[in-house]
C-alpha cells in the first residue's frame, strides 16, 4: 500500500493491482493534469523521486490519478477528503 499525504487529501493506492495493470493511467493523468507528481517505478506507481515536503508543495490535489485508475486502470487508487463537520451534518440529519 502506497499513502501519499498531499495539504488536504490523503491519496492510498492497493500496490498489488498494480503489477496486473496494462494502461498505468493513473501516472498518466497525473502529467497531463497535475504536475506528474506519480511516476511508474518497477510496474507501480511511486513518489520516491520527491521528498515529503516536495511532494505537500507541489502535489495539486486534482483527483485526477483516482479518476484515470477507476476507468482505465484496475481501481487501486482511493483518495480520502476529510470534510471538517460532516460527519456532525449526517448526524444531526439522522444519516450518520
Amino acid at each position: 500500500m502506497l499513502e501519499i499525504k498531499e495539504k488536504s487529501i490523503t491519496v492510498k493506492v492497493d500496490t498489488s493491482k498494480c503489477d496486473t495493470c496494462a494502461t498505468k493511467a493513473c501516472a498518466d493523468a497525473c502529467k497531463k493534469f497535475a504536475r506528474g507528481v506519480l511516476q511508474i517505478v518497477d510496474g507501480k506507481p511511486s513518489v520516491a523521486h520527491m521528498s515529503a515536503d516536495e511532494v505537500l508543495r507541489l502535489g495539486t490535489e486534482c483527483l485526477a490519478c483516482e479518476i484515470a485508475c477507476k476507468f482505465d486502470g484496475n481501481q487501486a487508487i482511493q483518495i480520502d477528503v476529510p470534510i471538517e463537520g460532516l460527519d456532525a451534518y449526517l448526524a444531526k440529519r439522522g444519516l450518520a
